[in-house]
């Protein structure tokens, strides 16, 4: 079954990697982007595309109000090109800051628009210390200082969003640190590294599978259980696209 989804964050790592996988299903997406240049490509992967920050709340809500998507796919960070260790402590701050008001925002345009379903980006590495595999039900470690501490209190915030809005199914993928692709790795680099393309594949299945909560996604089971991802989505960490 076909859907109308929509889409923000389309153009980062994954969103890449996901576009084609909902083009391949037949599925109507839209999706947003602060940068006109980015509006051609975007169109060409399938996608219907607008400039549009997101939050712009009350145009966003407009949006999907026309749109009516069934599905709300939130992809969105705020971290600098390639990294870059001079600009990661701004970037923290902003990735932080996107992941709770832009949250707030999308939640609010997806009631707008009708959605039934939201699935949002989240991290794996942001557990508090504990034995080894950690799985869904391990605290986040939203004492910790620093960086850190402004990260995952930024994913704690997304994640209690998405999960506690009555009326819309929120699921929340854990991501494990990207490789391949465009994420600026070939191969992992960490026990919780995860190939993009099986990244993208996981929100592709929480479409139309999956129950609300949390899931775990890595290539290893080293530092956490993907044992409900694998059992419940039917995600599998080996899928690579067709090249």
């Amino acid at each position: 079954m076909s859907h109308n989804i929509f889409i923000a964050g389309a153009s980062g790592v994954i969103g890449r990697r996901l576009l084609p996988l909902l083009k391949a299903q037949g599925h109507r997406v839209l999706a947003i982007t602060r940068s006109a240049d980015k509006v051609a490509t975007l169109q060409a992967a399938g996608a219907r595309a607008q400039v549009l920050d997101v939050l712009q709340t009350e145009e966003l809500c407009h949006l999907l109000e026309a749109f009516q998507p069934q599905i709300v796919i939130h992809q969105l960070t705020d971290l600098p090109a390639g990294l870059d260790p001079a600009r990661m402590q701004e970037g923290i701050r902003r990735n932080a800051e996107i992941r709770r008001l832009g949250t707030a925002s999308l939640i609010r345009a997806a009631q707008a628009g009708g959605a039934q379903r939201l699935i949002a980006q989240s991290i794996a590495w942001a557990y508090a210390p504990g034995p080894l595999p950690q799985d869904e039900q391990q605290a986040l470690e939203t004492t910790a200082p620093g960086a850190r501490g402004i990260s995952v209190n930024g994913i704690a915030d997304l994640e209690r969003q998405v999960l506690g809005t009555p009326g819309i199914e929120g699921l929340v993928l854990r991501y494990g640190r990207l490789f391949g692709g465009d994420a600026g790795m070939e191969h992992a680099e960490s026990p919780l590294g995860i190939h993009v393309d099986a990244a993208a594949h996981a929100a592709l299945l929480a479409i139309h599978r999956g129950v609300p909560g949390c899931y775990n996604l890595a290539q290893a089971e080293l530092q956490v259980s993907t044992l409900k991802a694998r059992q419940v989505l039917g995600w599998q960490p080996d899928f690579r696209l067709e090249h």
